[in-house]
């Protein structure tokens, strides 16, 4: 007797083709798994043995072997429940097997038979969808995150007796769960307003900046003076996620496991704040089996490092390449997994060890070479990718009391996204932080008058080629907020005010 069903493995953001080919002979009773399983799916057999029997159905007493081809692809995890239990009963006559041709199978077991919930349905589905497959059987907690892929019957399930009821009842297997509407949330009613921000005016149109043409950031100040605060309000004033960019995150959240019970589209940008004791793998991602990271999971968003000289320097190193690419290669001996990073950062620092240096209320007790090495754990050729360096000061408590409430976030989104529009107007695709030198040459505009201010600013300064390019991004997103086509000399000398102590 023999049955074989449809399934899926996850490679990175991809999901591959599995077959679950399931043989009941004479023999020992035993349940053999083949087909390079690690140990996670290994140790399905025994949940698979105790659900089939805590879900009222015989388990077969003799020897069952599964194959999961092809077998030269490793199988991770516990998706492989489902199949090998269905291939089983399937096997032995339980299920017909006229709805497991084409349906695809994923979904974790309990010992009692329960389902639970399953990373990487997104993927799933759309492998499901491609490969024309009519239909997908799924634990009922990840149901509206499968019917995010259209032209898909998705059957939910509650537990194995519901899934073999499901496949044996074609009437049953005919309804759907249909994909929830989408809806861009262009209401952040409950994110962190900037109105809470009293003075730092100057980080304030930074924030702003950066959210209209995605530049990354570097504020620097003392304890208390905000950093953590403005950056949690960035946020706020982004734009809304499109329909594609939700997608994208939506499926880094699936493959990564974070997506809640019941969860479909992500509505909001998300953002990422690690501990800086976190590793160059968790934060860029990696492992056996390859995950996103801590940059893939703030793609789209933002990605918060407070304290930033805390972390290690091979953590700081590996972002280099992402924020150039956009992207993480992670490349294994069987298999290469490639993760979208496209996030803004932004990071934090005290000026010294203690905080306090250039502080005129408190006294700074580092000395200038503490001060020189604690400034030096951000590189050089890291901190020549940060766009924007804000220098903050910490407000005293008469200041925070006499002082009005700033301006919302609604006024500041307001304008970044009249900004953005201006950007997508031009024709170029992508915003102003992501030009690369011939766009930038084409799409920047910059008058003489501001393209010689620039350059003796670079000249004087000892400015590499790349903050050049980069000043003249920030430059044409402050531009693009005051609503002028062309890049003049006021917008070059704000942007390189943003050069930190480098001005």
């Amino acid at each position: 007797m023999l049955a074989s069903l449809r399934s899926a493995a996850l490679c990175g953001l991809e999901a591959i083709p599995i077959d679950v080919e399931v043989d009941v002979a004479f023999g020992l009773p035993a349940l053999v798994l083949v087909g390079l399983p690690d140990t996670s799916v290994r140790e399905s057999r025994d949940r698979v043995r105790s659900a089939i029997r805590n879900s009222g159905f015989e388990f077969p007493m003799a020897r069952v072997t599964v194959n999961l081809a092809p077998a030269d692809v490793r199988k991770a995890g516990t998706a492989f429940d489902l199949p090998i239990a269905l291939g089983v009963l399937a096997a032995t006559g339980t299920v017909s097997e006229r709805t497991i041709t084409d349906t695809l199978i994923v979904g974790e077991l309990s010992l009692d038979g329960s389902m639970l919930p399953t990373r990487g349905v997104l993927p799933v589905a759309a492998l499901a969808r491609a490969r024309g497959f009519r239909r997908l059987l799924v634990p009922k907690t990840n149901a509206r995150e499968a019917a995010v892929v259209e032209g898909l019957t998705v059957l939910p399930a509650d537990s194995l007796a519901d899934a073999v009821a499901l496949l044996n009842d074609p009437e049953r297997a005919a309804t759907r769960i249909p994909p929830a509407p989408w809806r861009e949330d262009d209401d952040p009613a409950d994110v962190p307003d900037l109105a809470e921000v009293h003075g730092q005016h100057l980080a304030r149109r930074a924030i702003e900046i950066a959210a209209a043409g995605g530049h990354n950031l570097l504020l620097v100040g003392p304890p208390g003076a905000g950093k953590t605060m403005l950056a949690r309000r960035l946020p706020g004033v982004l734009p809304p996620l499109t329909f594609d960019e939700a997608l994208e995150v939506t499926t880094v959240h699936s493959v990564a496991g974070l997506l809640g019970p019941d969860a479909g589209l992500m509505t909001r940008r998300p953002f990422r704040a690690p501990h800086h004791t976190i590793s160059d793998t968790a934060l860029v991602g990696g492992g056996t089996l390859p995950r996103p990271g801590e940059i893939s999971l703030a793609h789209h968003g933002v990605l918060f490092l407070d304290e930033v000289p805390e972390f290690s320097r091979r953590a700081l190193e590996v972002l280099r390449q992402p924020l150039e690419q956009g992207t993480v290669v992670v490349a294994r001996a069987a298999r290469t997994a490639t993760f979208p990073a496209r996030f803004t950062l932004v990071a934090a620092m005290n000026p010294c060890p203690c905080g306090f240096h250039g502080d005129p209320r408190r006294p700074c007790i580092c000395a200038e070479p503490q001060v020189r090495r604690y400034s030096g754990r951000l590189s050089g050729p890291l901190r020549d990718r940060l766009d924007l360096i804000v220098p903050l000061s910490a407000l005293p408590a008469s200041e925070l009391q006499a002082s009005e409430p700033g301006e919302p976030s609604a006024a500041v989104r307001a304008r970044v996204l009249a900004a953005r529009a201006r950007q997508a107007a031009r024709g170029a695709g992508r915003l102003n932080a992501r030009l690369d030198g011939r766009r930038l040459q084409r799409e920047a505009r910059i008058t003489p008058e501001a393209r010689s201010v620039v350059v003796r600013a670079v000249e004087r300064l000892g400015l590499s080629a790349r903050a050049y390019h980069r000043v003249l991004r920030v430059a044409r997103t402050i531009a693009d907020l005051a609503g002028d086509p062309d890049v003049l000399a006021p917008h070059a000398m704000e942007a390189l005010q943003f050069r930190g102590d480098e001005a």
